[in-house]
């Protein structure tokens, strides 16, 4: 990195199946990747962990927070590796009859810096056929997030999150200066809204925007659209993946927030004002 570089984001994307062992493996080597490739802050996609859409199969393997084997693994490798790592979201038993879809940013030493639970629900019929009911099985969350790294704060969201601007907006005005957004888009929307969104998240906000994704077809079918994405406060791709599993790297320069704010002062012009009644 130069000198005006502040510091290098690695984002790992993945194909993760059935099988929760295998695809913890498969992080782990992709993540080691990252980190040997310089990234500091290493972020993996939405569901991690496991990718699995029916009940019982679902529930039979997901595991709770306290004494989680996959989440012990990915502390331990954070410590190892001295890295940033965002698990970008993992299924985590709440009870017998919910789950959480929940982000974790592990910090150098080992620790638990932030949790987010993924907010907004994706229940949906698509044109294709496919028909997902991610409320059945989750709890939505209630609390949106920002952590602090060392460069500045991180605005937490989740897939399905980054159709709603405000969340964004109001992360950006509580201190996010990067916001993350892993995510398993399916291919059918993902072709239609996956880059446009990610762009005009960056461009409104004003930060860089850091989205680790699924990409390929999945154990039960599921065919995701891949393409992670590092976009900049001014809408500049920095970095793209395609639909394979692999490691995308991009240097980050930290200055770009301030300038680009400081051209467009957008996030502190917001004005109240009244809806006038339909006639």
């Amino acid at each position: 990195m130069s000198d005006t570089d502040c510091f290098r984001a690695g984002l790992v994307q993945m194909c993760s199946g059935r099988d929760v062992d295998r695809n913890v493996k498969d992080a782990e080597a992709l993540i080691r990747e990252a980190a040997a490739s310089g990234a500091q802050y290493v972020q993996t996609p939405e569901i991690t962990t496991l990718m699995e859409l029916e009940r019982e199969r679902l529930f039979a393997v997901v595991e709770p927070e306290p004494n989680n084997r996959a989440l012990a693994k990915f502390v331990e490798l954070a410590a190892s590796l001295e890295i940033w790592l965002h698990i970008g979201s993992m299924a985590v038993r709440l009870s017998e009859e919910k789950l959480a879809n929940r982000s974790y940013v592990i910090a150098p030493d080992g620790t638990i810096s932030a949790r987010y639970d993924k907010i907004h629900m994706f229940d949906v019929d698509l044109p294709a056929g496919e028909s997902y009911r991610e409320s059945a099985n989750y709890q939505a969350g209630e609390q949106a997030i920002v952590t602090n790294l060392p460069w500045g704060g991180l605005g937490l969201t989740i897939c399905y999150d980054l159709r709603f601007p405000a969340l964004h907006r109001a992360l950006a005005q509580n201190g996010a200066v990067f916001i993350a957004g892993p995510s398993a888009f399916t291919k059918t929307t993902g072709e239609a809204h996956w880059h446009a969104l990610l762009t005009a998240r960056a461009i409104e906000t004003q930060c860089f925007v850091f989205a680790a994704a699924q990409g390929g077809r999945h154990d039960n079918d599921r065919e995701t659209f891949g393409h992670s994405l590092v976009i900049s406060p001014w809408g500049e791709v920095l970095a793209e993946g395609d639909i394979h599993p692999s490691v995308i790297i991009a240097d980050v320069k930290c200055q770009d927030v301030e300038l680009v704010r400081s051209r467009v002062p957008s996030l502190s012009h917001d004005r109240e004002y009244r809806i006038a009644p339909v006639e």
